[in-house]
């Protein structure tokens, strides 16, 4: 974010604007959002430029409907066609009709002369209107199937792909715009792919009715239909670059209401007492916001005024070669009243083919974004190799490296190491080392750039990926607050086990001193921790660590990642998760940890430095050493024991 918001005494609210806004350079500039991505394309798209690629658009269109349901897709197209040449029957049966009642004759005569006209149109418009009904009853069914294609198809793509693919800006962007624009417009392709279609549909219809009555009708018709046409298009794109043109100074404003009203933000700013400078900044964006709407309000009033006027001359230039017409005797009467009907339905259904046709170029634009981006994630799903893994008696890493996209240095940096069923490792490091980077490699949720683990000799990149992950669990310091029961909370942990082997919810959560704390719940483990939903409930941060842990210790896994686990644990249920984690010989711990009172006990201790290893141990063989863990062990010692932080600075 660029620019500096300069200091200002409040806005008086009554106090008229200058001439001149605010200069936009004296606030932040926003960078453009995913949703905006093709907004400035599709403002410098001519709308002769957008109806060339109709066709293209079309079929791509009617294609992702047809693969949805076939059957919804034909009866929304091919109700609204025969729709379409209803409208053309009944304009003539209407024809027939003001044929007969302007003939010459009693006037009885004249009406029982036009029923079966009268019938046959009544009929036309009735069934006309059935079959109206009944596309728009398949196009309601065909849109959220289509919807629910796409989200599928985008999920299970997203929740596939490898872990390294979220580190990559360009692909978490694609991601955003393909699940915020891409997949609403999905639908939108489609359902004005068929308002399209019933447009051009009545336009047609319109036009064969018309030039069976009389062929020079056509042209008269175009012509005053025309104007409407041409300011129906100029109002939407003035609507449209207008709008692309003041996003920056909306998204603005609709930040600072968001930070006004939002119940992660409302201590601070009292706190600090912000209110008024949020409303003095949020007033100037309004007030700027509202004169631009006046201003696009007065373009437009002046655009619609030039168009009704010159439709008007349009229309009145038809009533003039009409009446030519009527005097020559080339056109009846009937014809020419037919016409003006034509003339009011031709309007309608050109109407609607403009919008529709703006709007399906902007969806298409959108949608491709959702099919690159598939095509995109489809490369980044991992293929792991077909050998089976059940268990291991020791992990190897062999000068292994990590090396994030888009960066100069390795996170981690040829580091070898050997992790044995039943022990207790623990990486040590100050902030940056690159320690939560290697257990997120051991954990197999990073495939290295260099290097190889094995498990029990065998290259990790040979076994089955579902049966490697089956073996290991994560205690991750950045945990998601699911917005689940308490039981559901620790069952995901490993929510396809029945009643095998491995502890229950409740004995999980025991030995990660949380039972207490959800049994005090007012509905215990079938509470919902979320405020959001009625009843629900939240916890404090070192509530949910405790249930962090219940999770990974009711995944029962033989190799166990725990990155930071205690952080937000008081000092009774640090002890009692720690406790625990040194009791189980069957499985391995990956400790990740600033507390080094907590690694004292640990079997080997990875002592990690801008991603490289630099010492190697237990506690007392590194506390004999002169190195960065005794310094950092002493330091921290510091603030327990008397004399030690002195002793710590001498050396």
């Amino acid at each position: 974010m660029a620019g500096v918001i300069h200091p200002r005494p409040p806005s008086d609210p009554d106090e008229p604007l200058p001439d001149e806004p605010f200069p936009e350079a004296a606030l932040p500039e926003l960078a453009d959002p995913h949703w905006m991505h093709r907004a400035t394309e599709l403002a410098h798209t001519g709308f002769w430029s957008v109806a060339r690629r109709l066709p293209a658009l079309v079929r791509e269109a009617i294609a992702l409907g047809w693969a949805t349901s076939r059957r919804d897709t034909a009866a929304s197209l091919g109700l609204n066609v025969a729709a379409g040449l209803l409208t053309t029957l009944g304009l003539l049966a209407t024809t027939g009709v003001l044929q007969q009642l302007f003939a010459a004759g009693p006037t009885p005569g004249r009406i029982r002369a036009a029923m079966p006209a009268l019938a046959l149109a009544a009929t036309a418009v009735t069934a006309r209107g059935a079959l109206t009904i009944a596309a728009g009853w398949a196009q309601a069914r065909l849109i959220p199937q289509i919807n629910y294609t796409v989200e599928r198809r985008l999920f299970e793509t997203t929740s596939v792909v490898e872990l390294a693919a979220f580190d990559d800006a360009g692909f978490a962007e694609e991601m955003d715009r393909a699940r915020d624009r891409g997949l609403i417009e999905a639908g939108s392709l489609v359902n004005d792919t068929v308002n399209l279609v019933t447009g051009v549909v009545g336009v047609v219809a319109t036009a064969a009715a018309v030039t069976i009555i009389h062929p020079l009708l056509l042209p008269c018709l175009l012509v005053a239909a025309a104007p409407e046409a041409v300011t129906a298009v100029r109002m939407a794109r003035r609507q449209h670059i207008d709008w692309l043109a003041r996003i920056t100074r909306r998204r603005r404003k609709w930040m600072l209401g968001d930070l006004m009203a939002n119940r992660h933000t409302a201590a601070e700013i009292r706190a600090y007492q912000m209110r008024d400078f949020l409303l003095s900044e949020y007033r100037l964006m309004t007030r700027l916001e509202t004169r631009a709407e006046l201003r696009l309000a007065r373009a437009q009033t002046v655009t619609r005024a030039i168009g009704l006027s010159v439709t008007g001359v349009a229309t009145f230039g038809l009533y003039l070669v009409l009446g030519a017409l009527l005097m020559g005797g080339v056109v009846v009467l009937a014809a020419a009243a037919t016409a003006l009907l034509a003339l009011q339905s031709a309007r309608s259904s050109l109407r609607t083919t403009i919008f529709a046709t703006n709007s399906l170029y902007e969806d298409a634009l959108y949608y491709q974004d959702y099919r690159d981006f598939l095509d995109r994630a489809g490369r980044r799903v991992p293929t792991g190799g077909q050998r089976p893994v059940d268990g291991f008696e020791r992990i190897d890493l062999d000068r292994v490296s990590l090396r994030y996209p888009d960066t100069d240095g390795a996170a981690v940096d040829e580091v070898s190491l050997t992790i044995r069923r039943g022990e207790v490792v623990a990486l040590v490091g100050e902030n940056g080392s690159g320690k939560t980077t290697l257990a997120k490699l051991v954990a197999g949720l990073y495939r290295p750039t260099g290097g190889a683990i094995r498990w029990d000799g065998v290259d990790a990149a040979e076994l089955d990926p579902r049966q490697l992950a089956a073996q290991v669990a994560v205690m991750s310091q950045d945990w998601w607050r699911f917005p689940f029961t308490a039981r559901q909370n620790i069952r995901v942990g490993r929510h396809d086990r029945a009643d095998g082997p491995g502890p229950s919810v409740e004995a999980a959560a025991r030995e990660a001193a949380a039972h207490d704390m959800i049994s005090e719940l007012p509905f215990g483990y079938d509470t919902l921790l979320d405020r959001q939903f009625k009843d629900g409930q939240d916890l404090s941060g070192g509530q949910w660590q405790r249930l962090v842990a219940a999770r990974g210790l009711y995944r029962d896994a033989r190799l166990l990642i725990c990155d930071e686990p205690s952080a937000a644990l008081d000092a009774r249920a640090e002890h009692a998760l720690f406790q625990h984690l040194r009791r189980h010989p069957d499985r391995a711990v990956v400790l990740i940890t600033h507390r080094l009172a907590n690694v004292r006990h640990a079997d080997q201790i990875f002592v990690l430095d801008h991603g490289r290893l630099v010492q190697h141990g237990d506690h007392d063989a590194l506390m004999a050493q002169d190195g960065p863990y005794r310094e950092l062990f002493e330091l921290q010692a510091a603030g327990y024991l008397a004399g030690a932080g002195e002793a710590a600075a001498d050396r």
